[in-house]
């Protein structure tokens, strides 16, 4: 699925009468799904794995990291040979692979702890992060969103558009220097370091839904509009149903599905986003490990982080690809 096709307004209701085409069983269609992303996702991780481990090989020698620049040359070969880093690249490539299909990243060059280890305990702070981004993201979407949208050619509300328009060209991370430099700083309402109880969510979640808010809005408003324009609103609208009536039972579900599914397949943008703000509030999650990971030269974290963002991804694409076609069978059978 295309992200023009998931984002794309389903109209939540017909005409009376019109037919649908057959849909697929929905538990073939799912399996179906779930094996052709396997698949991706296979293709992904041996390509990302493969750069990566070169690429990291060409910024240092961990060795150096560990013993200082001050140690001695018998030194550095004795790091060199515990972590098998004297060994030609292809055979630490190799030898890498069988301990990833495994799991096994190795060990952190920092904690001396298994790297698989490290990552899943800073995930939980990154998973909540997202879900208290994406949480913004939907709930604010479909309020000024369904507002743009319903009856967009008035002046305030096209005014509300191009203010959109315009923040979508911000920068999350200066959404975020504002944020801190007005409630941390200026007002001291807000913590900006760390997790310090639930306060601290409030500006990273808010920084992070920065990422795609403007995007999503526009998204909800445009689907708003084309529901509110299509033949079944008409005649609800001469039948003498209640405006809201109309927007809650035939715009609102469609812009419900679309920004959901927009959210779905930006997710990876949006956990690209977390390592920025994760580095900016000094948040506890896999961005921040991962950043001081690739300033330490830590091959393992690093190799170990990317494999869980990835794997992060392929379950949040998979699940919206599956979602969608549960709430609306007649995707199911476009894609017969």
């Amino acid at each position: 699925m295309t992200t023009s096709d998931r984002t794309q307004s389903v109209p939540a209701s017909s005409e009376a009468g019109t037919a649908l085409p057959p849909a697929v069983g929905y538990g073939r269609y799912a399996l179906r799904q779930i094996g052709y992303r396997l698949g991706q996702l296979i293709i992904l991780l041996l390509g990302i794995t493969a750069l990566l481990f070169f690429l990291l090989r060409l910024t240092g020698d961990p060795a150096l990291v560990l013993v200082g620049d001050l140690a001695s040359d018998e030194a550095i070969e004795r790091v060199r040979e515990f972590y098998g880093l004297d060994k030609p690249l292809i055979v630490q490539y190799l030898l890498f692979l069988g301990q990833a299909a495994q799991l096994n990243f190795g060990t952190s060059l920092q904690s001396f702890r298994p790297a698989l280890d490290v990552v899943l305990e800073h995930l939980p702070a990154t998973l909540l992060l997202a879900a208290a981004a994406v949480t913004i993201n939907i709930v604010v979407a479909l309020v000024v969103g369904t507002w743009l949208g319903y009856r967009p050619d008035r002046p305030e509300r096209r005014a509300g558009l191009l203010a959109v328009i315009v923040s979508q060209g911000i920068p999350g991370f200066v959404v975020g220097l504002i944020l801190i430099q007005l409630f941390a700083v200026t007002w001291g309402l807000l913590p900006s370091i760390g997790i310090d109880g639930p306060k601290s969510l409030i500006l990273p979640a808010l920084t992070l839904a920065s990422f795609l808010l403007p995007r999503v809005i526009r998204l909800t408003a445009t689907n708003v509009d084309q529901a509110m324009r299509q033949d079944y609103v008409r005649t609800a609208r001469a039948s003498g149903a209640r405006p809201r009536s109309v927007l809650g039972r035939h715009a609102l579900p469609n812009a419900v599905i679309g920004t959901v599914a927009l959210i779905g397949v930006q997710f990876g943008f949006l956990l690209s986003g977390s390592l920025i703000t994760e580095t900016l509030f000094a948040w506890p999650g896999i961005g921040l490990l991962l950043i001081e990971a690739v300033r330490a030269l830590d091959y393992p974290i690093v190799q170990a982080s990317v494999f869980v963002i990835a794997l992060l991804v392929f379950v949040v694409n998979t699940a919206t690809d599956l979602l969608f076609p549960l709430l609306d069978p007649r995707l199911r059978s476009q894609r017969a």
